[in-house]
């Protein structure tokens, strides 16, 4: 059985390449879920337990990314979840890290990069 991810990104179309990136490794990623802001993920969370890992933007409306990691981190039921944060902005790399974070890569993604850092998380 494959991994499931939850994609949280404000913009429709850094979804949409992240999901094309991750369609290359269908035998080991099943399920992609997305969610447009750090709110809507923390909902999809709440009724999709089987989330693997998060990979999760930084700036977003309503709840952005460092916001979303305190509430996530601080729900003792999601600690296990790893969450590798994809940004533009390196100087938010140690915040993130420090909030829980377990890693960073900057865009724009390179898909086995992305691939290697999703399994050395999930294995």
């Amino acid at each position: 059985m494959g991994l499931s991810v939850l994609i949280v990104d404000d913009d429709f179309i850094n979804r949409t390449l992240l999901k094309s990136i991750l369609r290359k490794y269908t035998g080991e990623i099943s399920e992609m879920v997305e969610a447009e802001n750090g709110s809507d993920a923390l909902d999809k969370l709440k009724v999709n337990g089987n989330i693997d890992i998060i990979l999760l933007d930084i700036i977003m409306p309503i709840l952005n990314g460092i916001d979303f990691l305190k509430i996530f981190r601080g729900n003792s039921s999601f600690n296990d979840v790893p969450v590798i944060v994809l940004s533009t902005d390196d100087t938010r790399k140690g915040e993130v890290l420090d909030l829980g974070a377990n890693d960073f890569l900057r865009k724009p993604i390179k898909g086995d990069e992305l691939f290697k850092k999703i399994i050395q998380w999930t294995a």
